[in-house]
């Protein structure tokens, strides 16, 4: 038995002595202290009812109404576009490759292109938001504490200037299909009162339903006198069939009957008649009416669109502002080196157990 772990010193030296070696080196001297910024904050929105116990429960199952706002700025950070926005002048890349650095802590140990930089910043940043507060917390992690508040900074400012110009360009779309609407109401409603007017203009009538009005009112007059001149001829020729008055009064009935037929011919027959005018009258007429109250509608939701769009407006609140750490956090080299002993003991042990297994196996 005693040769049998004599035997395993070896892979204890391997296993154990020289990882712990390494990490007492490396933590103990050569890793560089790494300061972490944090700053927090919240995308407010004035229409957003305030969330519940129960959202809260249910954010964390993936079936609740998440911050919208919240999770772009998540998405932005999170993208190629606010490190190289973050990056425009350089200074981002060069806080983490100072040759300053331990050459396995800096950038560029697998390369210095930009993906490879975006990959090595992701480690270095930290996006996460509350599961009932719905405050995003953002921390950067750099190599001086100074350059992690520097950046932590940049990356609250870009989503700042990122929630302000969504806002705006939410609002100037809101209004601007309202007002879209509006013109194209009012331009329905021209045209449908230029078609009246042509109509009018055309038939030479300002309004066939009172000219029709007039008409129907000289039939009738006409039609009483009709009936009184026959009355005086029926009664004259019942009574006084010589009269000299019973010709004229012929005479009158044939001219009333026929200014009667006239009256009637003008509102009713052909296609020049009152009524046929006052068909197409009445549809060029309701045509118009419904333009000015469509147009009255769209005026009405483009004022609601307004309203809506003031009351959409979203903002990015600072919670806390990003902070200036005074320590390093990271790496935690008392507990690393320990880590790294642990597991090569446990590595170390379950290689034994391995090997004796084997060994009284073959034996």
């Amino acid at each position: 038995m005693i040769a049998r772990l004599k035997s395993l010193v070896s892979p204890a030296l391997l296993v154990v002595t020289i990882p712990t070696l390494i990490a007492i080196l490396y933590y103990g001297l050569l890793a560089e202290d790494v300061y972490i910024s944090e700053s927090r904050i919240v995308v407010r929105q004035p229409t957003q009812a305030s969330r519940s116990a129960l959202d809260a429960a249910l954010d964390k199952t993936g079936f609740g109404a998440a911050n919208e706002g919240n999770n772009t700025v998540i998405a932005y950070l999170q993208s190629r576009a606010a490190l190289d926005e973050a990056d425009r002048d350089g200074g981002l890349k060069k806080a983490y490759s100072d040759p300053e650095l331990f050459w396995f802590d800096r950038f560029g140990l697998f390369g210095e292109s930009d993906e490879e930089f975006y990959r090595y910043f992701q480690k270095q940043l930290d996006v996460q938001e509350g599961s009932t507060t719905q405050v995003l917390t953002i921390r950067v992690r750099a190599f001086d504490p100074k350059k992690a508040q520097a950046i932590n900074a940049r990356l609250v400012e870009q989503s700042e200037a990122l929630v302000n110009s969504l806002s705006e360009r939410s609002q100037s779309d809101l209004i601007k299909v309202a007002e879209g609407e509006v013109e194209e109401a009012a331009a329905k409603a021209r045209t449908a009162a230029v078609e009246l007017a042509k109509y009018r203009n055309a038939s030479g009538i300002v309004d066939p339903v009172q000219e029709s009005e007039v008409g129907l009112q000289m039939i009738s007059k006409l039609q009483d006198e009709l009936i009184a001149a026959q009355t005086r001829l029926r009664q004259l020729q019942t009574y006084t069939p010589d009269a000299s008055q019973i010709p004229f009064l012929k005479t009158q009935v044939r001219d009333l009957e026929r200014e009667i037929a006239e009256a009637r011919g003008s509102l009713t027959g052909g296609r020049a008649s009152l009524s046929t005018t006052l068909t197409r009258f009445q549809e060029l007429q309701v045509d118009a009416e419904f333009a000015e109250k469509q147009l009255a509608a769209t005026r009405a939701s483009l004022q609601e669109a307004r309203a809506e769009a003031r009351r959409k407006q979203a903002y990015l609140e600072k919670i806390a502002a990003p902070s200036l750490p005074d320590y390093p956090v990271e790496p935690r080299r008392i507990r690393s080196m320990l880590a790294a002993l642990v597991l090569g003991l446990l590595a170390w042990g379950v290689l034994s157990m391995l090997a004796i297994g084997v060994r009284e196996h073959r034996d």
